[in-house]
Formats: structure tokens, sequence, C-alpha cells
């Protein structure tokens, strides 16, 4: 089977900010973010509830714009959706009357490739994501994890740039969550594509990552940017290494402390007054 090479993904944010809803409705969900993230990297984004990791990803994937700063991934202005930022939900969007192979090759499909050449394409995804002998199969015949399977699966067959992943875990026991941990990080060795996955998990952020940028409360910032140095391949013993204990109760007081803080007083809009907004659209 032939490996995938993504050379590209570099993600360079400067001073963004995002608003969402409007009118009074309108609240900063994330202010004067500042990250440069480089090419194949594994990051992981930490933060409570309601922080703004969610807002960030779907800026990344085109679906939010800013309302001030820059988002760029390999020198070019975010303007859209494009299948070269590809993103996994927590819960999955597979179409339950197309097959595991249909659903997988569905995105090859609305771009005009042939039939042949997107199940070859669809079958050697499968065949990494552990999935081969399943390609006849209709998504409620798999599990809740095989079901994520074929969702990164599907997502992969475009080649994209970026995997972006928002707690794509988060509704699987933890056995199976933990197995699909191990995959992710399987995969993404073969195929060293730049991956953002979001999570409010420490255990999980710590085991994924080359790089934890933890958010604060919203309106989001990054309160800190942590390199870890965990040797790969990674296995299960090491969430009970000294190491990673340390880390843990780090976050645990970088989150606490953070949560502590008084939420700042927001003019109608929902927006800090010492930036107003007089109009903005999204």
């Amino acid at each position: 089977m032939s490996v995938m090479q993504t050379p590209e993904g570099r993600i360079d944010i400067r001073q963004l900010s995002i608003v969402l809803g409007q009118g009074r409705e309108a609240f900063e969900a994330v202010r004067e973010l500042d990250c440069q993230i480089e090419p194949g990297q594994f990051v992981c984004i930490l933060g409570p509830s309601g922080c703004g990791k969610s807002t960030l990803l779907g800026a990344l994937a085109g679906h939010l714009s800013a309302h001030a700063g820059s988002l760029k991934v390999d020198g070019a202005a975010v303007s859209g959706p494009s299948p070269q930022r590809g993103m996994v939900f927590q819960h999955h969007t597979l179409f339950p009357w197309r097959t595991v192979r249909e659903n997988v090759a569905f995105g090859l499909k609305m771009r005009g490739i042939g039939k042949v050449e997107r199940h070859c394409a669809a079958d050697e995804i499968l065949q990494l994501v552990g999935l081969e002998g399943f390609a006849e199969r209709w998504p409620d015949q798999l599990s809740g994890g095989m079901q994520q399977r074929v969702e990164i699966a599907r997502v992969l067959v475009n080649r994209p740039r970026l995997l972006l992943m928002d707690e794509p875990f988060g509704a699987l026991d933890a056995l199976t969550r933990l197995n699909m941990q191990e995959l992710l990080l399987d995969i993404w060795t073969r195929i060293r594509t730049t991956v953002v996955f979001v999570t409010h998990d420490i255990d999980e952020a710590l085991f994924l990552a080359d790089r934890l940028l933890v958010m604060s409360a919203r309106p989001g910032r990054i309160i800190e940017d942590l390199r870890l140095d965990f040797a790969r391949p990674r296995t299960s013993e090491l969430v009970t290494s000294p190491e990673f204990s340390r880390l843990k109760r780090h976050c645990l007081d970088l989150l606490r402390h953070d949560n502590d803080r008084p939420l700042p007083r927001l003019n109608p809009l929902g927006l800090p007054p010492e930036n107003p907004l007089p109009r903005f659209a999204l």
C-alpha cells in the first residue's frame, strides 16, 4: 500500500479574534490568538467547555470568519471550506443509505473522480484505519468506534493538509476511546499530516500531542504552550508515568486558576468595553 506524503500544513494565526452571534446576542468567542503550527505537528487544544476551542477549529475549517487578525494555511488566507482541511466531529455524519466504501468515496465522487479510482482510493484508506473487511457493510452494522474510523477515512481519502478533530472520541467508552487514540497515532505516524485535535480531557491531550495549547475561559486566549517530549510510539503505560502525572497536575492548576478569574464586563453588543463593535458581519 502506498503511503500518503503531505509536507504542507503550516498554520499561521495572528491576533485572531472571532465574534459569534449578532446584535445584543453577540459575544467575543476568541480574542487575539497568536500561534504558529509547523507541518506535520500533532497539536491538541485543551480548555474548559465554552472557551472557544471548537470556534477556532471552525475557523480553521473555513466555516467561521475572523472579526480581526488573520488565519493562514501554507501562506494563503482561509476563506472558506476545503477538502484540504478535513473535519472530524464527535458524532459521525455517515450516510446510512450508503455502504462504508461509498461513504468514504463520496467526496471523491463529488469531485468527479471515476468509480473505479475512487473505490480503490477508499479501499486503501479503509485498510489504513483497519476496516478492510467492512467495505460492503452499512453504517448501522458497525460499532461506535468503527463508525468513527469510517468518518476518519472519509476525511483522509482527500489527502488533506490539515486533519481537524473536534472531540472525535468523546462519545466512546473508555476502552474504545483508548484504542481509537492508539489507532489515530498509528495513522498519523504514517501520513504525517498536520493534526489539530480539540479536547477537554487532559489525559487524552497529553497522550496524543507533540504540543499542547491550553486555552482560557471565554473569550478564549492561549495561556500555555507546552511541548511534549514523550517518546513515540506511545502506549497506555505512559499515563502512569511520573512526568505524565506532573504535567497533568500542571494543566489542572492552569485551568483551575484561569476559571477563578472574573469574566470581563460586556457592553450591549456582548463585547469587552475596550473593543466595541458598532457593526459586523459573520
